[in-house]
């Protein structure tokens, strides 16, 4: 294994410094392992936070910032934030509006961001929660009792994120941030495994010729193992899966996301095969990113979300944003 890190025990610890040494819009706190906004609190505003696993960068930290998350609260690689430390996030963004938790759907993210939202609760915090679930590969795995929580996190927190910006009560921000849930679908291919630090070997073994369809931004097993083939095949099967589960049609916000090793090249390849198949549908990408958004260390794949849009959503989704890792229109 080869990773540029000093120390296995101090790899998050170590990000997190650099985080605070590039981003000095942020306030970093190393030792409770929490990114917040400098400004947060907001007076009035609702707060945002969601946290997650290390080793998804730059989910969830990389979206901390105006216009998207007021906090992000980083876990060790792959696993959940403790409760103690998202409430500490919880009560630290929260300006008297209340405060949104943003939770992928996996047992442990959802367990403790509960055992939080008790715990501000008795703080006098008012936290409502948005449960992300898009992932259509499969049903339950074995970090889920249902679908999993995957790209579409980034679209809720960009577009809920909107909407608490403008000043919306907490009940309509945790509203919208349900609906694009509701029209968010996602599924993910690997090539290769990931590796991570502590284990310093594969997460799984895949076979030069073989691909996974449906892998989990964890490494977790998907829909089947197959013969590896053209992009175009591939980005078929992929997008088969998204259109069998919500029908593709009009409007739709599109991300091509890398998985932390894929080249941008073949990311753009992919996204051109979207394009085509989304035409086919009566479908055109009028939104879009391609790049890596949510990945899973140094895992070669991609990922597909896409989210059928209105009006609101479209306005949300423009309106300005200024974190590390997406920005515009300021």
């Amino acid at each position: 294994m080869k990773k540029l890190i000093n120390d296995v025990g101090s790899v998050v610890a170590d990000t997190l410094r650099g985080v605070a040494a590039a981003h000095p819009s942020l306030r970093v706190d190393v030792e409770n392992r929490i990114i917040f906004r400098r400004d947060a609190p907001r007076p009035g505003k609702v707060g945002l936070v969601s946290g997650g696993g290390s080793g998804h960068e730059p989910l969830h930290g990389g979206y901390v910032g105006y216009g998207m998350l007021d906090a992000a609260c980083p876990g060790e690689i792959f696993t959940s934030p403790v409760p103690d430390q998202i409430a500490t996030a919880t009560t630290g963004v929260d300006g008297g509006a209340g405060v949104l938790h943003i939770v992928k759907n996996y047992t442990g993210d959802v367990l403790n961001f509960e055992m939080a939202a008790e715990l501000s609760g008795d703080e006098g915090v008012e936290v409502a929660r948005v449960l992300v679930d898009d992932d259509v590969a499969v049903r339950d795995s074995l970090y889920t009792a249902g679908r999993r929580g995957t790209g579409a996190t980034l679209f809720v927190e960009k577009i809920a994120g909107a909407l608490a910006e403008s000043g919306a009560p907490l009940a309509e921000v945790a509203r919208v941030g349900r609906e694009v849930n509701d029209r968010s679908r996602s599924f993910g291919v690997a090539l290769t495994p990931c590796t991570t630090p502590a284990a310093g070997t594969p997460t799984f073994e895949l076979g030069d010729a073989e691909i996974e369809l449906g892998i989990g931004i964890h490494g977790e097993p998907g829909r089947t193992r197959a013969a590896h083939r053209e992009a175009r095949e591939i980005v078929r099967l992929a997008m088969d899966a998204i259109d069998d589960d919500l029908p593709l049609s009009g409007e739709t916000l599109v991300m091509v996301n890398g998985m932390g090793g894929t080249p941008l090249m073949e990311l753009y390849i992919v996204f051109a095969e979207v394009a085509a198949y989304l035409e086919e549908k009566g479908a055109t990408a009028v939104r879009s990113l391609v790049g890596d958004y949510v990945t899973s260390l140094d895992m070669q794949g991609f990922s597909v979300t896409t989210c059928a849009l209105t009006g609101e959503l479209t306005r949300l989704w423009d309106a300005p944003v200024e974190t590390p890792a997406l920005r515009w229109g300021r």
